[in-house]
């Protein structure tokens, strides 16, 4: 059966090198969760402008739902300049003080997030005290669902206090392997090996799982119970990474909240952000189906030693 999945944050356009392409991390998930087959929920703001209206239609043209998002008339829609290098990576310059950064608490919005099965966040979406204070509102209204933090740190847009109180309201974690590094400076943590971070991150924090992605080398996930899980990573055609991480997350989520075991939810997600990576920006359509043949071929694996 579906489940239902919810993302609270920005909804944004992703300003390319070569075009203009709708993303924000919630929104490039949602996507993802929706093309899986789950009823994914966008829960974020854009402004009274061209830039929103467009925003609006271009999601609903994905298959995502505006019914949650909300119109700001006197913050603009948020944008992000994005650099690619040589080696496919990507940076990002955000504005700030944009729509999706006052969001505001509504009945729909506490109903959408109460009746999820899942809920994803990040902490872009805290940088100013509406949007953050929010969020927290609709987690406090939501006891008994699964709680998803993407962390999603991007430069100038989280601070110390922002990281530590979105790890006191997760139950999972997806981090990369430099942000797992970066919290553990802010946060002044003991361990430098990431297998051992990770466990003192889930100890500290009463975490249930821990997903951290390695870039090439694929991804590793450690749970409450010392479970230990590693998948290699996929060796591709690199286009660039914008999205890559999100359709991991929603890969994840989806097998994960669907039955399935964590050794297999892990695999698909692996599997679903590497194809992302061999596409331009977020939301080339990826079928199921597509990545489940993807995982049954024949290829090399890049693995590291943890």
């Amino acid at each position: 059966m579906p489940r239902k999945i919810a993302a609270f944050g920005e909804l944004l356009w992703d300003l390319l090198p070569s075009r203009k392409v709708l993303g924000g991390a919630p929104a490039n998930f949602i996507y993802r969760i929706n093309s899986f087959g789950d009823h994914g929920t966008l829960l974020s703001k854009v402004g009274n402008d061209k830039a929103g209206r467009v925003a609006r239609e271009t999601l609903r043209n994905m298959g995502v739902s505006d019914e949650n998002v909300q119109t700001d008339y006197y913050f603009p829609t948020g944008s992000v300049k994005v650099k690619i290098d040589e080696f496919g990576n990507a940076d990002y310059h955000i504005l700030t003080d944009v729509a999706y950064d006052h969001i505001e608490i509504n009945t729909e919005m506490m109903d959408a997030f109460s009746q999820a099965d899942c809920v994803c966040f990040g902490t872009l979406v805290q940088r100013y005290g509406i949007s953050k204070n929010t969020l927290r509102e609709l987690i406090h209204e939501a006891p008994d669902v699964v709680k998803f933090l993407d962390i999603n740190l991007r430069k100038k847009c989280y601070t110390a206090s922002s990281i530590e109180d979105s790890l006191k309201m997760a139950d999972i974690l997806k981090t990369n392997d430099n942000e797992l590094l970066i919290t553990k400076e802010l946060l002044g943590l003991k361990n430098e090996n990431l297998k051992k971070l990770a466990q003192e991150v889930i100890e500290k924090y009463n975490l249930k799982i821990i997903l951290c992605t390695l870039g090439a080398n694929g991804a590793f996930c450690i749970t409450d119970k010392n479970e230990f899980f590693y998948d290699p990573g996929h060796e591709i055609e690199l286009v660039d990474t914008v999205g890559s991480g999100d359709a991991f997350s929603a890969g994840f989520v989806h097998y994960y909240m669907n039955g399935h075991p964590i050794n297999e939810a892990l695999r698909f997600g692996n599997a679903a952000g590497a194809m992302v990576a061999t596409t331009t920006g977020a939301t080339t359509p990826i079928g199921k189906n597509e990545i489940i043949s993807f995982m049954l071929q024949t290829h090399k694996r890049n693995s590291i030693q943890l």
